[in-house]
């Protein structure tokens, strides 16, 4: 009560004006004034009319302006136009507790001038909405009925399709809500720019609601369904699959699917194996029919003492093409993480880990020509490693015991010294490996090993030890192998397999992605955690 009459600028002498709208209901009135119990933006946007507004509008009288020189008392004695500026200017959420308060406050939400600043502010829609009165369609409409309500899905997802997983991004696209399926360039080209096709698309066709269309196929848009299952998990279901059929079967799907995902034609891949995975990757995806459940990802948060910017990445894969990476820093270590994967080492995965604590002294350009040279230091760096790692291991038991023998936990605070010494010792390796290096250094793969790509940097910046993820088809027997990280630029970096005696090639994806930042370090972390415990 004491809230409503400050706004309304009514009091006890007066009467409130919501109980006046109750006792008109009451002599049998059916008007506005009774107040919404949904927080929904729809409430606000769905008054009543406006005669029956202005019946109970004339029922009692309505304050005017201010008297000259004197301030108004409420804000009902601001003009109207004030009014519309200052609600305006409010986040759409908190709309529909102004239309509670008052029927001069719901009809004055009622003004489209509002609702259009709203789409333009919280979700950058910049068409021109004056358009949509053609249609009969309200910016208030495709404010409560497509942005906010769709408003969940906006950002990175990464569909559930077993091991190859993806990466769509949901966006506002002018008056539509769009998901794109971005690709990596076609193989071995990992400089070109992302490629992305649109897999469903959601409008207002009407007042009504939203429609949803899946865009899957060649055949234009058709109906699809969209559920949000929870708050970083929804599905989309294609209702309409023959849309999906070509005429020529099978093999002309297949044959368009070849062309697009990898821009030949089967007969221009003369590696059996690689025709092999080719064919099982479109069995098992075009099985799904655009049917698919999505799960948020967010991209690495960032901090100055970093190597270079964390974020996206495509790297080359031998047979089965480029893949995306995520690339992100852990303290004493910095994770590449699968986005999308393959039979052996599937989405979701950590495919390298790169030890910040440990950098390669590369030998001159002549020896590191022979692949022994640089196997030998690597094998060096991957020993001193494990005896580090035992005596880490050997020290904690040690604290441990001292610790339940001691009376008091006097010694519990070291642990957590030990974990902030040893993030700054990794800042200090990698200061330190940078100033002792140049700022350039002359860079060639060792003799025997094989690289998608022969178009790589010839000089690097820094290099460290790391290890690699391998396994066998289906994931089997995985393990860690030691490799050597190879940083060229701010925006390229390279692998070395040791064992497999292959090189892989990242360039950074360039796209500026909205609604993808990480809440918090720990969300972004658990985020990992999941994915990593879906592809195992």
């Amino acid at each position: 009560m004491a809230v409503c009459a400050r706004l309304c600028g009514v009091g006890p002498a007066r009467g409130c004006r919501r109980r006046g709208a109750a006792r008109e209901q009451r002599r049998g009135g059916d008007g506005d004034s009774e107040p919404d119990t949904d927080t929904e933006p729809e409430e606000a946007a769905g008054a009543a009319e406006d005669e029956e507004t202005e019946r109970i509008e004339g029922s009692r009288p309505s304050p005017g302006p201010a008297e000259a020189g004197r301030p108004p008392l409420s804000l009902l004695e601001l003009p109207p136009e004030l009014l519309v500026q200052i609600f305006g200017s409010l986040p759409g959420t908190d709309l529909p507790s102004l239309a509670r308060v008052c029927t001069t406050f719901r009809r004055i939400l009622r003004t489209d001038t509002i609702w259009r600043r709203r789409c333009r502010e919280e979700y950058g829609v910049c068409e021109n909405l004056r358009k949509l009165e053609i249609t009969g369609v309200s910016c208030r409409d495709v404010y409560a009925k497509l942005l906010h309500r769709y408003r969940h899905i906006l950002g990175l997802w990464q569909p559930d399709i077993g091991p190859y997983g993806g990466l769509l991004n949901v966006v506002v696209d002018g008056l539509f809500i769009i998901g794109w399926m971005y690709l990596p360039p076609h193989d071995p080209h990992v400089d070109d720019p992302m490629r992305f096709k649109p897999l469903f698309r959601i409008h207002l066709m009407e007042r009504k609601c939203a429609t949803v269309e899946c865009m899957y196929g060649h055949k234009g848009p058709h109906n699809g369904h969209i559920q949000i299952v929870k708050k970083d998990e929804f599905s989309t279901k294609c209702n309409q699959t023959d849309h999906h059929r070509m005429s020529g079967g099978r093999q002309e799907e297949f044959r368009t699917w070849l062309r697009e995902e990898w821009g030949r034609t089967l007969e221009d891949i003369f590696h059996e194996h690689m025709q092999e995975l080719i064919l099982m990757k479109f069995i098992y995806t075009s099985q799904y029919d655009n049917c698919l459940t999505y799960r948020r990802i967010y991209l690495p948060p960032s901090s100055p003492d970093d190597l270079i910017k964390p974020g996206l990445f495509k790297g080359t894969y031998g047979s089965h093409g480029l893949e995306i990476v995520m690339l992100s820093f852990h303290g004493r270590k910095a994770k590449g993480t699968k986005i999308t994967g393959d039979p052996n080492i599937p989405a979701g995965q950590q495919t390298v880990e790169i030890d910040l604590a440990h950098p390669l002294r590369l030998p001159d350009i002549e020896n590191l020509r022979d692949f022994s040279e640089l196997s030998r230091i690597v094998l060096e760096v991957q020993e001193q490693v494990r005896r580090e790692e035992q005596e880490e291991e050997q020290r904690q038991e040690g604290e441990d015991r001292s610790q339940q023998a001691a009376s008091q936990p006097a010694a519990q605070p070291l642990g957590g010294g030990e974990g902030a010494e040893g993030e700054e010792t990794a800042a200090g390796a990698q200061g330190a490996a940078q100033d002792q290096a140049p700022a350039s250094q002359p860079f060639v793969l060792p003799m025997g090993v094989i690289s998608r790509n022969e178009d790589y940097p010839r000089t690097c910046r820094v290099c460290f030890y790391g290890t690699g993820l391998i396994a066998g088809h289906g994931f089997t027997s995985p393990e860690r192998t030691p490799g050597v990280f190879v940083l060229f630029d701010d925006d390229r970096f390279g692998f070395i397999w040791l064992e497999l005696k292959s090189f892989s090639l990242y360039s950074r994806i360039k796209v500026s992605f909205q609604n993808a930042e990480a809440p918090s370090r720990e969300a972004f972390d658990e985020m990992l955690k999941n994915i990593q415990s879906l592809a195992t």
